[in-house]
């Protein structure tokens, strides 16, 4: 099994609303709020395309995290992306520090690490819709168990790939499941009956979680279940939900092709596929 971190998005310009003519003291076309609201939002999106750009790979969750922000945000970019198990001058140039993906550039100022990224986003495109919770102490439980998510969940996650034997195969399973469990309490806590960690809406741990579904269906087809109805029954309509939403059934990648990009890097590399997840 393979978790790893990339997909190029189609860009759709917003549909011109009917504008209604009244008559004003010269010539003139006056437009109702929602109108002023979405043509707002296309001309951020079409400013946006040329001045906002993603270095990454579609296989990775990672990645993920800021193309879903950004479609949340009806921001377009540029998705450039980088060959696996090549770092290009211009991911080297922009992540001197970690080399790694993703990256976003936003005009000449290159931002790392996935979560900063997201957060990045909702502070510089405030007019969307809100990622971070508004509330302080929903927005500091939303980072603590994002941060629960990439230093422990994670890493149980990729332990699976790397185990040796079937016992120790075994207990990295059992890691992983105790981990699954303490994210169903917080969903449970956190989302007040709706669907999402954030509310209605898709939010900063939501996307945080959800941009490692597709490689738990991958998980899947290997016979191993990590989401399922009598242990986990929040996140499994959870789960169904984030699929589902627009910004992310763009970027979200096919479980097949996914399966066989994992065999793939296995065959190339002779090593986990794990060992490509932490680029």
């Amino acid at each position: 099994m393979l978790v790893g971190e990339y997909t190029g998005i189609k860009v759709q310009e917003a549909k011109p609303l009917k504008r209604t003519k009244l008559p004003l003291l010269g010539h003139g076309v006056i437009y109702s709020e929602l109108e002023k609201k979405v043509m707002s939002r296309s001309g951020i999106k079409a400013m946006a395309e040329g001045d906002v750009k993603i270095l990454g790979g579609w296989p990775s969750p990672f990645v993920m995290r800021p193309r879903i922000a950004l479609n949340i945000k009806s921001v377009g970019y540029k998705f450039l992306e980088e060959k696996v198990g090549v770092k290009s001058d211009l991911l080297i140039k922009s992540n001197p520090v970690y080399k790694k993906i993703p990256v976003l550039i936003h005009g000449d100022k290159p931002i790392c690490e996935s979560l900063v990224i997201v957060q990045y986003i909702d502070e510089t495109w405030s007019s969307g819709p809100s990622i971070l919770p508004s509330d302080a102490y929903d927005r500091a439980t939303a980072r603590f168990w994002a941060a629960y998510i990439d230093d422990k969940w994670v890493p149980a996650l990729s332990g699976i790939t790397k185990a040796q034997g079937e016992e120790a195969e075994a207990e990295a399973v059992k890691q992983l499941l105790v981990g699954t469990a303490l994210l169903e309490e917080a969903f449970q806590k956190c989302s007040k009956g709706n669907a999402f960690f954030g509310g209605d809406s898709i939010g900063y741990l939501d996307i945080a979680l959800g941009s490692f579904l597709g490689w738990l269906r991958v998980a899947e087809l290997n016979g191993l279940t990590i989401l399922n109805a009598e242990k986990t029954p929040g996140l499994v309509g959870w789960a169904e939900n984030f699929c589902a939403d627009s910004a992310v059934k763009e970027v979200i990648p096919e479980t097949g092709k996914l399966a066989e990009f994992a065999k793939m890097i296995f065959a190339k590399t002779k090593a986990p596929p794990s060992t490509w997840f932490n680029k």
